[in-house]
């Protein structure tokens, strides 16, 4: 039969066969369609809520009164790939105090040397940062001495709360372990109170309990936000910091030991 079509009906007739074979993909073809308009409309959804949340969170912010400063009076005793990572510490700072809820009176010190020239050399907008007093000359040029207090791990002196009316100096100095007790030295030697975050009551830490800049600047800020040392901690330090509430480490011992008199006494009690 087909031999007896002319030329124009085994055309059509072939395009009719391929209509019929790319049904199920024209089909697939709409889903996806569909499918790709219904994501651009949830997406523009979500962006629209995410706005209406940022509108809500800025009309909430409540800018504390505590000033923290990053003393970056220890550019000399590093190396330029630590002063590199000092200036990205110092970079996260800015970002995470920008978006705080509570942000606080930001303070860099002793501004300059190689840190300045880094900073100059591949981040040029730092200049133009807002909400930050960056500052070459020292901390205690600016800021009363019975004002401030310099956090230091080394300190004996625990701070179980933050005064928002004093300041709060962290040290900017990356140097795995080269200059260990070094800020605790330069707070006795100006004479000025210092304290130690009260991590060693709440967290039990794999390493030593030396944080990186950010991380004290972000528990400080989680503090103010939530008014918990132990949430705050929980909320900024790193996985790799292999970091165990200290309630549970000791309410698992408590068991263990407990489960170890248990034993003791079956056996005293068999014999």
């Amino acid at each position: 039969g087909i031999e007896a079509m002319s030329k124009r009906q085994r055309k059509k007739l072939m395009r009719q066969k391929q209509w019929e074979e790319q049904r199920d993909l024209r089909k697939k073809k709409r889903k996806e369609k569909h499918l790709k308009r219904k994501l651009e409309r949830q997406s523009q959804l979500e962006s629209s809520n995410e706005g209406s949340i940022r509108k809500h969170m800025h009309r909430d912010i409540v800018p504390s009164t505590l000033r923290l400063i990053i003393d970056c009076s220890f550019d000399s005793l590093m190396e330029i790939k630590d002063v590199k990572k000092l200036h990205k510490q110092i970079q996260r700072c800015y970002a995470e105090n920008r978006k705080a809820l509570h942000p606080v009176q930001f303070y860099l010190t002793s501004h300059g040397g190689q840190l300045k020239d880094n900073m100059d050399e591949t981040d040029k907008g730092w200049v133009n940062w807002k909400d930050i007093y960056i500052k070459s000359e020292h901390y205690s040029e600016l800021i009363k001495k019975e004002d401030l207090v310099y956090l230091t791990s080394d300190s004996p002196d625990i701070l179980n709360e933050l005064d928002e009316s004093k300041a709060y100096v962290i040290g900017g100095l990356v140097d795995h372990n080269h200059h260990k007790g070094i800020t605790y030295k330069r707070a006795q030697e100006l004479g000025i109170t210092h304290a130690q975050l009260p991590l060693g009551v709440f967290v039990k830490m794999n390493s030593r309990k030396v944080l990186a800049v950010n991380h004290v600047f972000e528990i400080i800020l989680a503090y103010l936000e939530k008014r918990v040392w132990e949430e705050a901690f929980f909320t900024v330090l790193p996985p790799r910091k292999g970091a165990k509430p200290l309630h549970a480490i000791t309410d698992a011992c408590v068991c263990k030991l407990k489960d170890s008199e248990e034993v003791q006494d079956e056996v005293s009690d068999s014999d």
